[in-house]
């Protein structure tokens, strides 16, 4: 109640005093006007929640008065104060747009209870137009979210079915220009033009890499851009993506993602990259015939993601190395060192929490632990990023 900025509107002095000075022993210190045209000096002046405004009053009269506010200030709430015989007036100033009416003589309690009534509307209003505006940009954030996922995940199957032929292409090259180099080859026809043939091949295959490697960097975004994310959709999507390598592999995924509530505030994208990480991470440390499982799990005001695998598992001192940059128990030129460096990174930044367990000859598994609701903390992205989305899409 004391927040609540008042003006009470009297001709009658003595009235109006006895009203604020009872108001203020409650907590209200209240504006005090004389006349219908006084009361809308006060609002040019001085921002108000509610006014309590008599309807009978020598010149500009209280409905008149109560029209004026309506029209310049909507948010202002309106209480008539009318007289026995002139209840019609009350029914005429609601149908107006006034909160409500009380008959004089009035009970004090009476009107605090009507003036705290009009300025909880008054603030559910605003928590509504707080909560529209917040629908509103989130609505926007997710639209721009879906583009660029859009982007990212079709980044992302570009990169794996182009790279893994280019692989096959290059490692071919590199097989031929071996046999060309043995001592039977040395005086074979056009020996010049072949060699010239080779490496244009190898040529354009790292053309081809590098166009890939500029998809997906355009598609990374570094801030984050927040939306409601349905967790297992988007595990689907990830398996999808890996779902050829892991079966050429006789690997089997399962998704234990049953839960009732799986749904988030958080970058979907980003997101993502983190689960394709974690994927094929899994993919390469499991052997032919093992199994990975991804599972959702609710906890508290978070979700929990773990991919677990059953494949050679991660050596005890290894362990507090993995998220080193540039750290990988993969042989020299299969590694980069940077992948879980890169997830821990996202995740942290997304508000969670990643956490690692590891048996010898028995698997990993990666616990991903995320909140619910992350703060907006970026802006969108701008316009011209969009539209070159638009256009790209």
């Amino acid at each position: 109640m004391e927040g609540i900025r008042l003006l009470l509107v009297d001709d009658e002095e003595e009235f109006r005093r006895t009203i604020a000075k009872r108001m203020k022993l409650r907590g209200i210190v209240s504006e005090q006007s004389a006349s219908g045209e006084e009361c809308l000096s006060v609002l040019e002046k001085k921002a108000m929640d509610v006014v309590v405004l008599d309807v009978k009053m020598p010149g500009m009269s209280g409905i008149e008065a109560l029209h004026h506010i309506k029209k310049k200030y909507p948010k202002i709430e309106v209480i008539l104060l009318t007289g026995h015989a002139t209840t019609q007036d009350g029914v005429e100033g609601i149908k107006a747009g006034a909160f409500d009416y009380l008959s004089k003589p009035i009970e004090l309690d009476h009107l605090l209870e009507k003036i705290k009534h009009a300025y909880d509307k008054i603030r559910r209003e605003e928590e509504k137009l707080r909560e529209a505006e917040f629908r509103k940009k989130m609505e926007q954030q997710m639209i721009a979210t879906e583009r660029l996922a859009s982007l990212g995940t079709l980044a992302a199957g570009v990169a794996h079915e182009i790279n893994n032929p280019l692989a096959i292409i290059k490692e071919s090259a590199g097989w031929i220009k071996q046999i060309l180099k043995k001592e039977e080859l040395a005086e074979i026809p056009r020996r010049h033009d072949l060699d010239m043939a080779l490496n244009k091949i190898e040529k354009g295959v790292e053309r081809a890499k590098r166009i890939t490697l500029q998809l997906l960097g355009f598609a990374r975004k570094s801030d984050s851009v927040l939306a409601e994310v349905n967790l297992k959709q988007l595990a689907d999507e990830a398996v999808q993506l890996v779902k050829r390598e892991a079966a050429d592999k006789g690997i089997e995924i399962v998704q234990e993602m049953d839960i009732p509530e799986n749904t988030i505030w958080s970058d979907p994208y980003q997101l993502r990259q983190v689960m394709l990480n974690l994927l094929t991470n899994a993919i390469h440390a499991t052997g032919s015939g093992g199994n990975i499982t991804i599972r959702l799990e609710p906890i508290a005001e978070a979700v929990a993601l773990t991919v677990q695998d059953t494949g050679q598992g991660i050596p005890k001192e290894n362990l507090e190395r993995i998220f080193e940059p540039f750290f990988s128990t993969k042989p020299p030129g299969e590694g980069t060192g940077l992948g879980l460096f890169v997830a821990r990174g996202i995740v942290e930044k997304l508000g969670g929490k990643i956490e690692v367990e590891s048996q010898l000859g028995r698997g990993t598994s990666f616990c991903i632990r995320l909140p619910k609701y992350l703060e907006v903390k970026k802006e969108l992205t701008g316009s011209q990023d969009v539209d070159l989305l638009d256009k790209m899409i």
